[in-house]
């Protein structure tokens, strides 16, 4: 089950900033705003841990100044940068993945960041630092890491099926419900992934042959989502859909009696990192850089981690026997396969920020495949 564990939290300072954060006064609360991903953040549901909270907790214990946080998500990296592009709101916090930070970095649209402010930086491993989206470690902190992968319900979807990409267009299982990503850069990777097409081609023929592809796979599916797989795989409207590793086992801790979900990793997916980032001209500069430093924080990456289920970058979290033992066996197999090569798999086939042309093209294709 979803280890929300029910706990007295017993705020302590975590680290000592060596510079003291700027506030608006003692009088005042700070306002500082999030913007991640659904599901990706225990916010006290049930009784247990709450991120924000604690932070808030820890941040007026520490400097004796109020804040609230405030929370909002999206469900793409796409909605995320609409959303900025569009000016709509001032946010101070966001969890984009790595080619979407390449593509805001090109932008301008990211603050560097203040390290004497992120003294846990040192929690994370060497091994994702200066990826090719950061190369300096300027902009982003990493907070999560992770594969995509088939989920697929063993009841209704005969195991021996499920040997790559190729399941999602087998006609065998229309009935019972297959689901592709409602986002033009995770689709299109799983066709270009099964067709062995490198997911970041400027070649607008494999392009096309990808998008063939989907067109081929339209009429089998139930559906094109997000967050809305959760409740269509845990109740069994759907029995096949890709996804990211770590929500499959929130799936699992929700799934109904009759549903038996299972995972598929197939040899060529997506490999990404989702890293923490100060949008250009945010509010609360210093009050954001001591936020990516809570969740650095032992305690809150632990709580964090065991939560979401995704693989942690930070090394108090991976190191921490009491994490393994909280995670389990079968859980620490998927997030972190045996003999998996984070660099080698990343360098191979994680997405890059595309050119304008080819980004442009890909929107075309993605804006005619979704009316087809």
């Amino acid at each position: 089950m979803k280890k929300i564990i029910c706990i007295t939290l017993a705020i302590t300072a975590v680290l000592s900033l060596g510079v003291f954060l700027s506030s608006c006064g003692n009088d005042d609360t700070i306002t500082l705003n999030v913007y991640n991903w659904g599901e990706y953040m225990p916010l006290g549901e049930d009784g247990g841990y709450d991120a924000n909270k604690a932070f808030e907790e820890w941040y007026f214990e520490t400097y004796g100044q109020k804040i609230k946080v405030n929370y909002d998500t999206y469900t793409s990296n796409e909605e995320l940068r609409a959303k900025l592009e569009a000016n709509a709101v001032s946010y101070d916090i966001i969890i984009p993945s790595d080619y979407m930070i390449d593509y805001f970095i090109e932008h301008d649209m990211l603050e560097e960041l203040n390290f004497d402010n992120i003294p846990n930086y040192k929690n994370i491993t060497d091994d994702f630092k200066n990826l090719y989206y950061d190369p300096e470690n300027k902009y982003s902190v990493p907070y999560t890491y992770g594969t995509v992968g088939i989920i697929y319900d063993a009841n209704r979807v005969d195991p021996a099926d499920v040997t790559g990409w190729e399941i999602m267009w087998n006609e065998k299982y229309k009935d019972v419900g297959i689901l592709q990503f409602n986002n033009s850069r995770d689709a299109f990777g799983t066709a270009m992934y099964k067709l062995g097409i490198d997911v970041n081609t400027t070649d607008r023929a494999e392009w096309d042959r990808a998008y063939n592809e989907l067109v081929l796979q339209n009429p089998l599916l139930k559906g094109r989502v997000m967050d809305e797989i959760y409740n269509m795989m845990e109740t069994g409207e759907a029995a096949i859909g890709a996804y990211y590793a770590g929500d499959y086992f929130t799936m699992v801790d929700n799934q109904a009696e009759n549903v038996d979900l299972q995972f598929y990793s197939p040899e060529s997916t997506n490999v990404f990192v989702d890293a923490m980032c100060i949008p250009k001209g945010c509010r609360n500069k210093d009050a954001a850089e001591a936020y990516i430093n809570f969740i650095l924080s032992e305690e809150a990456g632990i709580e964090i981690a065991e939560y979401i289920y995704y693989a942690s970058p930070n090394s108090v979290v991976y190191n921490s026997e009491k994490y393994k033992e909280d995670m389990g066996e079968d859980v620490m197999s998927v997030i972190y396969p045996e003999n998996f090569n984070f660099g080698e798999a990343f360098n191979k086939y994680a997405f890059r920020n595309l050119d304008t042309e080819t980004l442009d093209y890909l929107t075309s294709l993605w804006e005619k495949l979704i009316i087809e």
